[in-house]
């Protein structure tokens, strides 16, 4: 039997490991991958958790790979196309949390859930886009934000950076909020116009004085920050969340009758969302600044993920 490297949380609060196992065999409408490069993401903290329906569990969910078998009845690939997947598993499956995710040497995906990723883009590139490019680019397209209008992005770590550059792309006033000074030339690099400190400026009232922002994403995994940004809205300003985090906001009615405001979520989408997202950033030149590991050092990538040292983005590159 042939088999595969791969990564697995063995149980809900243990730590990740490499282990050796039998390569999986598609089914039907499935289709197998030879896995290039997998994101690392936030979202792996949940099967870690415990939200995954079965243990031991491969995590990862912004995988690229190379169409390697067909499983009967797949019509929509052919063997050797490079295709991506993300958290959507296709017939209400959940990438990782409900299926084997994309840290190994190989993978068994439904073949409705794929995306064909464009040529011009590295797969180690293209694996984050698959969420957390896809997460902050359909945030700004559906927002009420327009070009010229104030858009502030909060954060700039893993999405803020690529909120910034696609923010800038389809011409919005950026003004990029972190609490390090020392982010502040890369957040003009990436295309902000205007950088606020938060360690030393009050960000509604920074805001304020820019007019008030139509629009707010939250990327930064603080429910203190997050709930202190909606007093930096203009009227009928939004404020998207886009972070991980399990945090109370405390906002009360009057935070929402102010502007009045709009406060609400948004999460990655499905095989249309994430084309665009990609097509996106080839036309406009949006890439992620991506940190790369190999499979035997997912566990640091995870890691140094979780405590925000990589710059910004961890991506696994398996060569198998």
């Amino acid at each position: 039997m042939s088999t595969m490297r791969a990564i697995q949380v063995p149980a809900p609060g243990q730590p990740m490991e490499l282990v050796e196992i039998p390569r999986p065999e598609p089914g039907k409408g499935q289709v197998r991958l030879r896995v290039q490069a997998c994101g690392v993401c936030h979202g792996e903290a949940k099967i870690i958790e415990g939200w995954a329906n079965a243990y031991p569990r491969i995590p990862g969910h912004e995988v690229v790979g190379i169409v390697e078998k067909l499983g009967e009845d797949a019509q929509l690939w052919e063997i050797g196309q490079r295709v991506g997947i993300g958290w959507d598993g296709g017939h209400n499956q959940t990438t990782a949390l409900t299926t084997e995710g994309g840290y190994a040497e190989y993978m068994v995906v439904n073949e409705g859930a794929l995306i064909l990723i464009p040529e011009e883009l590295a797969s180690e590139e293209a694996a984050p886009m698959l969420c957390a490019g896809e997460t902050v680019f359909s945030a700004i397209r559906n927002s009420s934000a327009r070009a010229g209008d104030v858009i502030a992005i909060s954060g700039i770590g893993g999405l803020g950076h690529l909120a910034i550059q696609y923010a800038k792309k389809v011409g919005l006033f950026v003004v990029a909020i972190s609490g390090n000074a020392g982010k502040a030339d890369l957040a003009k690099q990436l295309g902000a116009h205007e950088f606020i400190d938060a360690s030393k400026e009050d960000v509604a009232e920074a805001l304020k004085a820019l007019g008030g922002a139509k629009v707010i994403i939250a990327t930064a995994p603080d429910g203190k920050t997050i709930s202190s940004l909606i007093n930096g809205l203009g009227k009928d300003g939004e404020l998207i969340i886009a972070a991980v985090s399990d945090d109370d906001l405390g906002l009360s009615a009057m935070d929402f009758l102010k502007g009045p405001n709009i406060v609400r979520g948004t999460f990655t989408g499905k095989t249309k969302e994430l084309s665009e997202a990609l097509r996106f950033s080839v036309l406009a030149d949006v890439r992620p600044m991506i940190e790369v590991f190999p499979l035997e050092m997912a566990r640091q990538a995870y890691e140094e993920m979780m405590s925000a040292r990589t710059k910004f983005r961890a991506v696994i590159s398996i060569s198998n």
